[in-house]
């Protein structure tokens, strides 16, 4: 399930590792997970569910779900689709309850760390945030549970929109590769990855983090202590309900972009976009540019979500978009083998007799994202809630500051948009925090500047949304 041939990407396999899933030998190669490796090697069956014993598969592709935890080594609930394998590695699917650890309990060190800023989570906006403040003599922590920097930007293969300096024309794997060079050789930013933070105590003067490192000898828990925290975690992927969405085959959108741009590897033969927002319409043409087949793309609404440029690639790719459409079922016992859509009417109600039996192995579901706040809420931030946010979010001011002291937001923690976007409100908090500690004599200055360009940025009709989600939330911040 390799991809042998792309346009624009190389994937470097080379170094070959083998192991064992569930006694079967696999050979995978240094820049895999353990979960796009097993991919890689046709087994979409990664457990089987608690009560009812059904597959599950493959979904999100970034640590966000459990459908790909296995236990590594002796060790359960290990999440495969951001570890990567290492040469000898013995992993068993979890099945229904799963089994007791087997390995011995590892050795954990214990550190301490005291820094400025603390920045969790190393995307889009994760890294404006920090080079704006180490730029204004602020010291800085980034951390992130993933291998590499770049959260999204890493699997994204198109170029950007806008202005040039929201990086228009660029591809995001060179705006990762750029944000890379750029932090590696700032001082002032100090790097923590393959690092989960997983718990927060306010402190009479500034706050604590608890964070697992996880190392190839056993696992580093370090005690952070900061002045300040941007939280920039993200979004997970949302899903939809219908039969058979449990099934192996149905995949996150940013999951299949996982696998496909990150790794190599293939969800499958033939896919069945649903959702035509930005994010459908662009992984159903890098699905193409994969050498992977798709019949259509469906989307529940009367009108194409998503910039019509997007779409007329894939019409010129003779891939018909169906609107007021959407999946009912998908076919299947041990994985997906087809689907039935089904017309919908303005109240997006099914119309009767109106499905269509759809020949696919895979379901790609680009139907929105749900901000990241379980870490946030921890610090007692006030949350509203928001459907044109994406859910629940932390009410916050301009300058990206939550009604905690000292807790900042950024990106789609903050609200669902675009890559751009989240690194202008990386920026901005980044700016805001190092004001904030006595730095920055040019931080007003660029604050206004953010300011300016992201109010450009929504304006027009792709924007209204966003903006209209960012006046609720200043005016909940005004209350």
């Amino acid at each position: 399930m390799r991809i042998q041939s792309h346009p624009i990407l190389t994937f470097p396999w080379e170094k070959k590792i083998t192991f064992s899933f569930d006694g079967k030998k696999i050979t995978g190669f240094t820049e895999d997970s353990i979960a796009s490796a097993i991919h890689a090697a046709g087994i979409t069956t990664f457990s089987h569910s608690l009560r009812y014993n059904r597959p599950r598969g493959f979904f999100c592709g970034i640590g966000k779900c459990s459908s790909c935890l296995m236990q590594v080594n002796g060790i359960p609930n290990v999440r495969t689709c951001i570890t990567p394998i290492q040469e000898g590695m013995t992993i068993q699917s979890q099945n229904q309850t799963g089994s007791p650890p087997t390995a011995p309990f590892r050795t954990t060190t214990k550190k301490k760390l005291q820094t400025h800023i603390v920045i969790i989570g190393a995307g889009p906006a994760g890294m404006s945030a920090g080079l704006a403040a180490a730029k204004q003599g602020a010291h800085v922590l980034l951390v992130d549970e993933n291998p590499r920097l770049g959260g999204q930007l890493i699997k994204q293969t198109h170029r950007f929109f806008g202005s040039k300096e929201e990086q228009a024309g660029i591809r995001g794997i060179h705006i990762a590769e750029e944000f890379y060079h750029q932090i590696t050789h700032t001082k002032k930013i100090d790097l923590l990855l393959h690092t989960t933070v997983i718990g927060y105590y306010k402190q009479k003067k500034g706050h604590t983090l608890i964070a697992l490192k996880r190392l190839k000898s056993g696992e580093e828990l370090t005690e952070i202590h900061c002045d300040k925290i941007i939280f920039a975690c993200g979004a997970r992927e949302n899903m939809l309900s219908f039969p058979g969405n449990d099934l192996p085959g149905v995949y996150g959108a940013g999951g299949v972009q996982t696998l496909m741009n990150v790794y190599g590897v293939k969800p499958g033969s033939t896919v069945l976009m649903v959702g035509a927002g930005n994010v459908g319409l662009i992984v159903s043409y890098q699905l193409v540019q994969a050498g992977i087949h798709v019949c259509r793309v469906v989307e529940a609404l009367p009108t194409i979500g998503g910039y019509h440029v997007h779409a007329a690639k894939l019409r010129r790719c003779n891939i018909p978009i169906h609107t007021s459409t959407s999946i009912k079922e998908a076919l299947g016992t041990e994985k997906v083998t087809g689907a039935v859509t089904t017309r919908l009417n303005e109240d997006l109600s099914p119309i009767k007799n109106s499905e269509e039996n759809i020949s696919c192995d895979t379901i790609c579901l680009a139907v929105g994202l749900t901000p990241s706040t379980e870490l946030l809420m921890q610090t007692g931030a006030e949350m509203t809630y928001l459907s044109l946010a994406g859910g629940y979010i932390a009410v916050h001011n301009r300058e990206m500051e939550t009604t905690r002291e000292g807790i900042y937001v950024a990106g789609d923690l903050a609200n669902i948009e675009e890559a751009s976007t989240a690194m202008l409100e990386g920026k901005i908090a980044g700016l805001s925090t190092a004001r904030s500690l006595g730095y920055g004599e040019t931080a007003d200055e660029k604050l206004e500047e953010c300011f300016k360009r992201l109010e450009g940025l929504r304006q027009g009709s792709f924007g209204k949304f966003p903006r209209e989600a960012k006046r609720q939330i200043q005016k909940e911040w005004s209350k």
